[in-house]
């Protein structure tokens, strides 16, 4: 990612991704990237540097697709409680948020405690802290 990219995060943590989930990440960023070119690489981004790990390896806490995830908004102080899910899954209204949102591209990965300087819809920067990680249902 380019220095002047508007997404650009200070301070990056270290990212976890399930094998799986990885391939599922890159086919959707690709097939978006002719409408969301900026999310898109984004999300090829974070998968670029994050650890790859079978499911059973993957560390306790981290953020993958169908977790519950509790995280602040150090700026507002707000704390939000969502479930990180696939766009076609895509409830705002249940806290189902898509990994095509800003946010749930800024979550995918993080670890319980982890934070990450990442910019809301309005192009604002936000740190988000992941305070809790529910793991996804088998």
């Amino acid at each position: 990612m380019s220095p002047d990219s508007p997404l650009v995060a200070t301070a990056q943590p270290p990212l976890h991704v399930i094998d799986t989930e990885y391939d599922r990440i890159a086919d959707l960023a690709m097939r978006v990237s002719a409408s969301e070119p900026v999310l898109a690489q984004r999300l090829m981004d974070e998968l670029d540097r994050a650890d790859v790990h079978a499911a059973g390896d993957l560390p306790p806490g981290v953020v993958t697709l169908n977790a519950q995830v509790d995280f602040v908004d150090e700026g507002s102080g707000s704390r939000r409680s969502v479930r990180l899910v696939l766009p076609a899954e895509a409830d705002v209204a249940a806290g189902k948020v898509s990994i095509l949102t800003p946010v749930g591209a800024g979550l995918i990965g993080m670890s319980e405690g982890g934070a990450i300087l990442w910019p809301d819809r309005e192009g604002q920067p936000r740190t988000l802290r992941i305070v809790r990680v529910v793991p996804a249902q088998a």
